[in-house]
């Protein structure tokens, strides 16, 4: 099990009266599937370009009932393992520049609501950062089930997007780089890949 784990947060979704209809899953609980997953961001730099990372440690579980105010989300980042192909740049941003892991060692989700047409999903949850909890939503496609040829269990698929702002959470390091402009970008794009397995 992913050392994270424990970090998560078990969080029921409400929707309006005419947004109930049953999300097409087994109910139950779906576990992640971390090998075939990703947890992705960018952000701009200098204002020319993007930057990119990953978390190669996380998991999530997704809880599905018998319509969307009873599927829950739940989710938990080692954000230590950040990935942005550079050594120096991931250690600072391991730094109290950055996330301050000393104090702060993990990023934590928990679902709120959601809303749903066809399918395509708003989720909206609580995402916690260096102590600091903000609302945030996340624009979600449903990509359908399929079952694994290795396995025989049956697999189903999103994609997740966003954006956040890192002063939102305290995170306001920056570079000045003259005439009023700065380094980092303050909104930080969020790209997630999310496979889960049925119960």
């Amino acid at each position: 099990m992913c050392p994270v784990a424990t970090a998560y947060q078990e969080a029921r979704v409400t929707a309006a009266p005419s947004e109930l209809a049953p999300l097409p899953l087994v109910p139950g609980s779906w576990t992640l599937d971390t090998a075939h997953s990703s947890v992705n961001f960018q952000i701009r730099h200098l204002g020319v370009t993007n930057v990119r990372g990953r978390f190669d440690t996380f998991a999530a579980t997704l809880t599905v009932g018998d319509a969307l105010e009873t599927v829950a989300v739940a989710a938990s980042i080692d954000l230590a393992s950040i990935n942005t192909n550079q050594a120096d740049r991931d250690a600072h941003l391991r730094s109290t520049d950055f996330f301050n892991l000393a104090e702060h060692p993990t990023m934590a989700f928990a679902s709120t609501a959601v809303s749903a047409e066809g399918e395509q999903y708003a989720l909206r949850g609580d995402l916690t950062i260096n102590g600091v909890t903000k609302p945030i939503t996340l624009a979600v496609e449903f990509y359908g089930t399929d079952t694994h040829p290795a396995d025989g269990r049956v697999r189903s698929g999103f994609s997740a997007t966003g954006e956040l702002s890192r002063a939102d959470y305290g995170i306001t390091f920056n570079l000045p780089l003259g005439a009023g402009k700065l380094a980092l970008a303050d909104k930080v794009k969020i790209e997630l890949d999310l496979q889960f397995i049925a119960p």
